[in-house]
């Protein structure tokens, strides 16, 4: 919306000339014809800003200015004054009024001196929400320290471990990893524990917004740069100057705007979109990825320097079937999330758990037990009756597995991974409990994909025939 502008002015025509000027600038011109006229507009209707005469007939332009400054709104005032009147004008700026202009070139430079207060104004009416923002955010990864971080598992100890030496430095860092295993919540752990933490953290989805709007969100853009940009407008760099923007989904970024991100990594600069001024921000950025980077290189939708800039320190985040020793701990910390105790789930339910595959990572973990919680009610256990049927799980009947449509290769994975699990990874056992060799077992590991880790020794084997 226009900013609204009140004239206040006893000259008709030069009333109307100041009108026409800055409705030409685009903005919404209300005009009052002598002091008394003004006043009956600003407590009839809110302005943005009031420009007014000094001396006029009734009212004079102190009484104009002193009512504007009353209102709840706070319009601000710019003064129109002959030279002799520049000392009242001066007094009037120190008890609050904007700005003043002689009116020897009055119409060649009051445009300037609008716009001038005005995006002054939007600063003001702006920083506080920032403000608020920035600290909410803070407040967010402060939440997120790494030692509120859930796991004890092998892979989740190495990640963590990696996490907590790079964070001090200032180096840029990749972190790879499924939809949902938790990447922003070490982006920000990162954050926490660095020399930045008292500066913003700014997350960016890059796969979230077209790419017009993506390369201003980073970079802010000029007023007027392309249509609908109705003002200036700082990016995220400029924003989180001094501390650290995550870019998530990097793999999804536009090759346009890689090759500025790629300038900006080299020396931190950059330039608004529409503009020509080289700005600096001293900013760490912290990016994630679902993707294969390496391949989307091979393949000429990412570039090969921009990945080397990216990939200073890369920490892979293992999905959760890799890691199905913290699914207990992470229920945990989401029934405490839902105001329910971890004995509130059932033998079965937290078999089912145990159990599924969990293609959506942790963060369908904190949804399947929000939603059983909702289905189970304050009162009553949360069993497996509560958890939805799913074909990403494995289970303990074969007919089970039956019902929900795996295919045999499908099923002998679910055997394989619950063997292992039942005898807490040591191959001899789980061979035994499949009836096959600890050999055979290696062998339709490998196929299925599934991490084979140390091997044992084969004095060990307890083989029940290939």
């Amino acid at each position: 919306m226009a900013e609204r502008i009140l004239v206040a002015e006893d000259k008709e025509n030069l009333c109307r000339l100041i009108e026409a000027t800055l409705s030409e600038a685009g903005y919404e011109v209300a005009v009052a014809l002598g002091g008394d006229a003004a006043i009956h507009e600003i407590q009839s209707r809110p302005f943005d800003l009031v420009v007014t005469d000094m001396r006029m007939p009734g009212a004079s332009g102190i009484e104009v200015f002193r009512t504007a400054r009353s209102q709840p709104n706070l319009p601000d005032v710019i003064v129109m004054t002959a030279f002799g009147d520049a000392r009242e004008a001066v007094q009037l700026m120190k008890d609050g009024a904007a700005d003043y202009i002689l009116k020897d070139n009055l119409l060649d430079e009051l445009p300037l001196r609008v716009r001038q207060v005005l995006d002054h104004r939007k600063l003001r009416q702006e920083t506080p929400v920032l403000k608020r923002q920035i600290e909410s955010l803070r407040e967010q990864v402060h939440l997120h320290r790494f030692e509120t971080i859930v796991g004890q598992s092998g892979p989740m100890r190495d990640a963590l471990s990696l996490a907590q030496r790079v964070a001090p430095t200032d180096a840029s860092v990749l972190l790879l990893g499924e939809s949902g295993t938790g990447k922003e919540v070490f982006a920000q752990a990162i954050h926490a524990a660095s020399r930045r933490t008292d500066a913003p953290f700014m997350p960016v989805n890059c796969g979230a917004l077209p790419e017009t709007l993506l390369e201003s969100e980073l970079f802010g853009h000029e007023r007027g740069a392309f249509t609908g940009a109705i003002r200036t407008k700082p990016g995220r760099f400029e924003v989180a100057d001094g501390g650290t923007v995550f870019l998530d989904e990097i793999g999804e970024l536009p090759q346009s705007t890689q090759v500025k991100l790629l300038r900006f990594l080299q020396d931190h600069i950059y330039v608004r979109v529409g503009g020509e001024e080289m700005r600096r921000a001293d900013v760490r950025i912290l990016a994630a990825t679902n993707r294969d980077l390496e391949v989307m290189i091979r393949e000429g939708r990412f570039r090969e320097d921009l990945f080397y800039r990216l990939n200073v320190f890369p920490i892979r985040l293992v999905p959760l079937r890799e890691r199905r020793d913290d699914i207990p701990a992470l229920a945990a910390h989401f029934l405490a999330v839902q105001e329910r105790s971890f004995d509130d789930l059932s033998q079965d339910g937290l078999v089912y758990l145990k159990t599924y595959d969990f293609p959506g990572n942790i963060r369908e973990l904190q949804n399947l037990i929000e939603r059983a919680c909702i289905l189970a009610g304050e009162k009553h256990k949360i069993g497996r009756e509560h958890f939805p049927v799913d074909r990403g799980r494995h289970a303990t009947d074969p007919t089970d597995l039956l019902s929900i449509g795996l295919s045999l290769e499908q099923m002998e994975r679910r055997m394989i991974l619950e063997a292992l699990e039942k005898s807490q990874g040591n191959k001899t056992k789980a061979a035994s409990v499949l009836g096959i060799s600890r050999r055979a077992l290696y062998s339709r590991m490998e196929s299925h994909s599934i991490p084979i880790g140390a091997a044992e020794p084969d004095s060990s084997d307890v083989s029940a025939g290939d």
